[in-house]
């Protein structure tokens, strides 16, 4: 018989084919070794299932080539097949070749079922033999380098993924450091505030800031989309704010500076919704400008209610845009509601929003609870409304006129 010398360099050590076989028959198995080691492969064989096993999950192969009929049963294939149903299990196994003296077209066909990549029948042709052999270890040896490739691509992947966890989880702790840890207070008003984020970071913002003894600036904001790039808008916000902020800037001053910076640095897509306020303590007196922002309820002790809607546009959109400044006097026992649309916005189980006028009421309900009283009041009623749902970010400042 001719043979043919598979396609593999001899003296590659590494590269040498490792094949197992399976068969019960001693000759046939020192006829395949005679003619394999001859061709350059390294042989190992065994002549049960059971050893057959062993030595798969003991060390790697490039090929198993294994009879069907075992002592057990040497007509029907059965005990071969049960071993490439267990071969099917052990991850990595690889490629086989089925041998059996007793061939059906079923057999063949329900061997492949199995995974087998290719049949010889008994007795084999040399050449025949080594042709599939040599195509069976290449295209193996194909397979295990793409899903070496594949595992080696979803480490990184994985290793990436975990890095932008980090990356992020350390993005979300600086930005709650950013916001206000104490917020400052000023003799016959209580303020409280409260900001949840609807993803890791989010773009909603408040801040609560010194001016001078009896001054304080109030503000809250919403930067258009979510995530990353949202979070990051917001902060260069907030620290332009508390760049620019002073009890000599007027509200609709620093507004104006402020949509100047917004529109230089932000994408033409990016905007933000802002509120800001100076309140001077002793007169009583909210000094504001709301650039396009969730017009603010101002509740009075009788629960009757206005909005602060003075201002302008959002920031970001035009390079100069003018703002009007409003102003609004407190009284004792007013209630002052600063607001982002994840508030609002919160849907129940059917879709349908909480709404500015739930949350209205709920204000003139509640309005002789303090500042943070109130805020918790409103943040549990979203919660239950919305099932503990939460689609957006959401922020509250609560402002309480002491009596």
């Amino acid at each position: 018989m001719t043979t043919a010398a598979p396609d593999i360099s001899l003296n590659s050590e590494p590269m040498q084919p490792r094949i197992l076989i399976a068969d019960d028959q001693q000759d046939v198995l020192d006829a395949l070794r005679l003619l394999l080691k001859g061709h350059g492969y390294r042989i190992e064989t065994v002549n049960s299932p059971a050893d057959l096993l062993a030595a798969v999950t003991r060390q790697e192969f490039d090929i198993l080539l294994i009879d069907l009929n075992y002592a057990r049963d040497t007509t029907s294939g059965r005990e071969g097949l049960d071993v490439l149903s267990r071969l099917r299990e052990i991850e990595d196994a690889p490629p086989v070749v089925a041998m059996t003296g007793w061939a059906t077209v079923g057999l063949a066909v329900e061997a492949m079922q199995f995974g087998v990549s290719d049949f010889v029948e008994k007795p084999w042709t040399n050449t025949r033999l080594l042709e599939i052999l040599r195509k069976q270890i290449g295209l193996g040896r194909e397979r295990r380098a793409r899903a070496a490739e594949e595992k080696k691509a979803q480490q990184e992947a994985i290793l990436h993924l975990h890095e932008q966890e980090r990356e992020i989880a350390e993005a979300k702790a600086i930005q709650e450091k950013l916001l206000p840890r104490e917020i400052p207070q000023l003799s016959g008003y209580e303020i409280a505030g409260a900001w949840r984020s609807a993803g890791i970071v989010g773009g909603d913002y408040f801040d609560v800031l010194p001016l001078n003894e009896d001054a304080l600036g109030i503000c809250i904001a919403d930067v258009a989309g979510k995530g990353m790039p949202a979070a990051l808008l917001m902060s260069n916000l907030q620290a332009a704010v508390r760049g620019l902020s002073s009890a000599s800037v007027a509200p609709h001053r620093l507004c104006k500076r402020l949509n100047s910076l917004v529109y230089q640095n932000t994408a033409s897509d990016r905007f933000i919704t802002f509120f800001y306020a100076q309140l001077d303590g002793a007169a009583r007196r909210l000094s504001y400008v709301n650039a396009g922002h969730n017009a603010p309820f101002l509740v009075r002790r009788d629960g009757s209610h206005e909005r602060l809607r003075e201002g302008g546009g959002v920031l970001g959109i035009f390079d100069t845009q003018n703002y009007e400044m409003g102003t609004a006097l407190l009284q004792p026992g007013d209630r002052l509601l600063l607001f982002t649309d994840g508030v609002t916005e919160a849907c129940n189980a059917v879709d349908e929003e909480f709404g500015e006028a739930r949350l209205l009421r709920l204000v003139q309900e509640h309005r002789t609870h303090g500042a943070s009283s109130l805020q918790e009041t409103i943040l549990a009623a979203v919660s239950e409304f919305s099932g503990g749902q939460q689609a957006d970010d959401a922020t509250l400042v609560v402002l309480a006129v002491c009596e």
